[in-house]
């Protein structure tokens, strides 16, 4: 049973996608396990990533802390993270659970470090932050990243991103009843949320940046993962294509076949308890 206060649209809307999103979305940046870590003043010993995913964010910490746990709720992408977690016997520090974000599966005080990357914004902050305060030990370090979309690359390529975003979201506001919308918190105000829950002595944010490489297909990728847009295709509409079609094309257009630099912006919000 989801426990209140945790909404099934935003656990399902990436249902069936989990290979997907895996292969193109950015892996957390290793500057994010230094920033972290020296906040915390050492070593960490126990780090949650909550709203893993697949991943991307948990095994960054392998070698970084004696234990690290990924919980989440989706079981596409927790089957996902499963997979990846079997097919390297020498990891030994990392395990997933399925799990909620109000209802995390530790001791209270028991916890150094917690993580959402790109995923706090689907998360209730008022239960979620009593959980994760509930779970850090005293010092412990709360942190929620995201990476600005789109990725930096060329002003005509991004603008027909924005577009293709917005359609979708208007598009959805047309094909779905509300009460079957998944529902997302503005990052903006991720860092007023941790200053006024009252749990944190310290809140701020930190801005940095890291480089992927990319080409076309992954560019065009990285588009197609993203949630609202996602959820327009699955609903069967087509009224995207042309839009898709055309971005397709320019991104290909930009890159001729070729793999380059790509730089990636990333906010940090984070608390201190």
């Amino acid at each position: 049973m989801i426990p209140a206060g945790n909404s099934k649209q935003n656990i399902d809307r990436f249902l069936g996608f989990q290979n997907e999103y895996d292969r193109f979305r950015p892996e957390a940046p290793p500057i994010i396990v230094s920033l972290l870590s020296n906040y915390l003043g050492g070593k960490p010993s126990t780090v949650a990533d909550i709203g893993c995913g697949t991943g991307l964010s948990t095994f960054l910490w392998k070698d970084a802390a004696d234990s690290v746990v990924g919980i989440e709720p989706n079981p596409d992408m927790l089957s996902k993270a499963t997979e990846k977690l079997g097919q390297d016997s020498s990891i030994q520090s990392v395990s997933f659970q399925q799990g909620y974000s109000t209802q995390l599966p530790f001791d209270s005080g028991s916890v150094d470090i917690i993580t959402c990357s790109q995923s706090f914004h689907w998360m209730e902050p008022a239960g979620t932050l009593q959980e994760i305060a509930r779970c850090l030990r005293p010092g412990g370090v709360f942190a929620a990243y995201d990476c600005d979309w789109p990725l930096v690359l060329q002003a005509d390529i991004e603008n027909r991103y924005n577009r293709l975003i917005t359609s979708a979201d208007s598009l959805l506001a047309e094909l779905q009843p509300e009460d079957e919308r998944a529902h997302k918190w503005d990052k903006e105000g991720h860092l007023a949320r941790i200053q006024s829950s009252g749990h944190f002595t310290f809140a701020r944010e930190v801005v940095f940046h890291n480089t992927e490489t990319c080409d076309a297909a992954r560019y065009v990728g990285l588009m197609l993962s993203q949630g609202g847009l996602q959820s327009v295709l699955k609903l069967g509409s087509t009224l995207l294509n042309e839009g898709i079609a055309e971005f397709t094309a320019a991104a290909e257009d930009y890159f001729e076949g070729r793999t380059l630099p790509v730089m990636i912006s990333y906010r940090m919000r984070l608390g201190i308890k």
